[in-house]
């Protein structure tokens, strides 16, 4: 077994972590961003 194909698996798995992770932090940005303008609006109604 050639050295690349031992660690093709293992690279493949860490970009799909990375990848994950950047997409957990755009989600959890975006919440605190729709969040935010659903108090400003809140704000601007009272």
């Amino acid at each position: 077994m050639t050295r690349f194909s031992r660690l093709a698996p293992l690279a493949a798995l860490l970009a799909c972590a990375i990848i994950a992770s950047g997409c957990a932090n755009t989600v959890r940005g975006a919440g605190k961003d729709i969040k935010a303008t659903a108090n400003a609006v809140k704000d601007s109604v009272e």
